[in-house]
């Protein structure tokens, strides 16, 4: 028994596939590198969504989709932003979520996100919401509604990266969540709140933002190498390395490494960031090969790279994880129609270490 299930199979699965012995990861038989080169957000949405949302999907056909979604989820905004706004933005996105028809359909979930995170940053600067421009592919559509003016070109491709690389990768915690809720019957919308609720912990999505906290005290304590040794030392979890899956080279990371580097001028302020990640990175696989001797190199996972990226293309620290989401949310949904086709409900048994009772 392994309380975590690594390495326990629960499911089959068409969606995708992660080999960590050789760094790989494949959605529907195309490798990452080809889906977000080729594919982009939508298109990586379709191919996973192919057969379980409809038929012959293509990505004009979920850029439409998604479009028309988002004006939808904008037509609603009175019906729940007022009390949202009064909260966390990460709880306010779940409201959202929750005042959505409870049989509604995988893109008018999916497309509520990105308004939903552009509206509740905007009232939080005391700005008006900005209605949806359903001609715009979402990642374009997300920075112009939260910017309030559409962001260059190669900043909004650099999202579109993003959301393609990181929609997809396996049964991670909140994609289980997600298929156990649709086990039980329950509808796409339930399994949606409840993979968000999941995602939102810290060791899982909500991990990109304090990702980029340590790299801010990192840089402040003028002593990288003491920084990192003594944490190592502690057996102290760094943010940003190491994964269960990708051991030896996580592929999305490099997927948005790529991105940043196509970034350019476009990062701006956030180069110093980027110099600074690049040589923690050195010196912790420096340190663990000296304080670790024999153990496999403490390799960077998709988080640095993603809270980098999310940074340079000016998303607030606070919003990463729901941004995150956005992406996710294609990935969850897919899980839970796949699941709902095998009409079995996930029904796991514990081991019972408690006390017994006399005679038992």
């Amino acid at each position: 028994m392994d309380s975590g299930l690594e390495g326990v199979v629960v499911a089959e699965t068409v969606l995708s596939h992660s080999d960590g012995a050789r760094g790989l990861l494949w959605l529907r038989g195309h490798r990452l590198e080809e889906v977000v080169a080729e594919y982009g957000y939508e298109g990586a949405v379709a191919l996973l969504w192919e057969g379980f949302a409809g038929d012959g999907l293509s990505r004009a056909a979920l850029r439409t989709a998604l479009g028309e979604a988002r004006r939808a989820a904008f037509a609603r905004r009175d019906e729940w932003l007022p009390a949202a706004a009064s909260r966390p933005l990460v709880a306010g996105v779940r409201m959202a979520l929750e005042f959505l028809p409870e049989d509604s359909a995988p893109a008018m979930i999916l497309g509520a996100l990105p308004v939903a995170v552009a509206a509740l940053l905007r009232r939080q600067r005391g700005a008006a919401p900005l209605p949806p421009d359903p001609a715009q592919g979402t990642a374009a559509d997300l920075l112009r509604m939260i910017r309030g003016a559409p962001a260059p070109a190669a900043t909004a491709e650099a999202l579109d990266t993003y959301f393609a690389a990181v929609l997809e990768n396996g049964l991670n915690t909140s994609a289980f969540a997600a298929r156990i809720i649709a086990s039980s019957g329950a509808s796409l919308l339930a399994a949606v709140i409840g993979a968000y609720c999941a995602f939102s912990g810290p060791r899982h999505g909500g991990a990109p933002g304090p990702t980029l906290d340590m790299l801010d005290e990192i840089a402040a304590s003028g002593d990288i190498d003491g920084w990192i040794e003594k944490r190592l030392a502690a057996g102290e979890r760094l943010m940003g390395f190491g994964h269960r899956v990708f051991r030896h080279g996580d592929p999305r990371a490099a997927a948005l490494k790529a991105a940043l580097e196509r970034l350019g001028p476009e990062i701006g302020p956030g180069a110093g960031r980027l110099a600074v990640a690049a040589e923690v990175e050195r010196r912790v696989k420096s340190a663990f090969a000296r304080l670790k001797p024999g153990r496999p190199v403490l390799e960077p996972n998709v988080e640095i790279n993603a809270a980098l990226l999310l940074d340079a293309v000016e998303i607030p620290r606070a919003a990463f994880t729901p941004v995150f989401a956005v992406a996710r949310c294609a990935g969850w949904l897919a899980h839970a129609m796949e699941q709902q086709k095998t009409g079995r409900l996930i029904r796991p048994i514990s081991a019972y270490i408690g006390p017994r009772p006399d005679g038992a």
